[in-house]
């Protein structure tokens, strides 16, 4: 297997998938960010947004509401899922109260501009809504790469709410909205980078017609912790996941795999 015991400590993550009905009733849409090619992580890659769990993140989760029922670690991450698709996109998600576009740039420009997220909330008479991040994996690579992330992924929904979009010039050049099938016949045509875990959750987001089904599918599935390893197959070094994770596919060749 390809992990080992002296990795280094995994800094936690949030990512979070964000859904919107398609236009023509078909396939549900998911919002994807090109990351610049500068950044030190997946750089140039397709990802979801999301990015690490901050200490404010952890203050705000264990004082507010519903927290109690979550595990810490699991509220903070929910937190960072919010802040992070604000930050990286414009879209106020996991929240509860009235959105619009206006107050939602006005949002991610003041939390750009280094105010807080509980701050922000509270002036605009929003609360975090935990319960609208659903878990849907965690992954935690185990290996002596320097950036070792433990990420838990979530889904949300915006239906057909405000989606004004802005890209975050600093991290991200990119940002659209495709199906999860779209997205797979993008990376197999090269026109969009995927790293090995944007593919494989690409692959299990594709299994379902809407959120509500995909919904339905994470609550059922239990959250296990993936840290992808090497195996041999007929001969081929493979990158390869538990195949009874929720999974439809649960590897590649490890010379077509993109590891971030």
């Amino acid at each position: 297997m390809d992990m080992a015991e002296d990795v280094p400590a995994a800094r936690p993550a949030a990512t979070v998938v964000v859904f919107r009905r398609s236009m023509d009733g078909g396939p549900p849409e998911i919002l994807l960010l090109e990351r610049s090619g500068a950044m030190a992580f997946a750089g140039g890659a397709t990802v979801f947004p999301g990015g690490a769990v901050d200490a404010a993140d952890r203050v705000l989760a264990a004082t507010t509401p519903g927290a109690e029922l979550l595990d810490p670690d699991d509220a903070a991450a929910r937190v960072a899922a919010v802040r992070e698709a604000l930050e990286e996109s414009g879209l106020v998600v996991g929240v509860k109260g009235a959105v619009t576009a206006p107050r939602a740039i006005a949002a991610r420009q003041r939390l750009l501009a280094g105010e807080g997220l509980g701050t922000i909330l509270a002036d605009e008479g929003w609360a975090i809504d935990f319960d609208s991040l659903v878990p849907f994996a965690r992954w935690w690579p185990r290996h002596r790469e320097i950036r070792v992330f433990d990420t838990r992924f979530y889904l949300a929904d915006v239906g057909t709410g405000a989606l004004d979009l802005v890209v975050d010039a600093t991290e991200n050049r990119h940002l659209f909205w495709a199906s999860a099938q779209e997205a797979l016949r993008l990376a197999d045509a090269g026109r969009i980078k995927v790293i090995f875990p944007t593919r494989r959750n690409l692959e299990r987001l594709a299994l379902w017609p809407d959120f509500a089904s995909a919904r339905t599918h994470a609550l059922a599935t239990e959250i296990r912790i993936i840290s992808p390893w090497q195996e041999m197959r007929e001969g081929v070094p493979w990158l390869v996941i538990p195949a009874d994770a929720g999974y439809p596919v649960d590897g590649e060749p490890l010379g077509n795999a993109m590891r971030g």
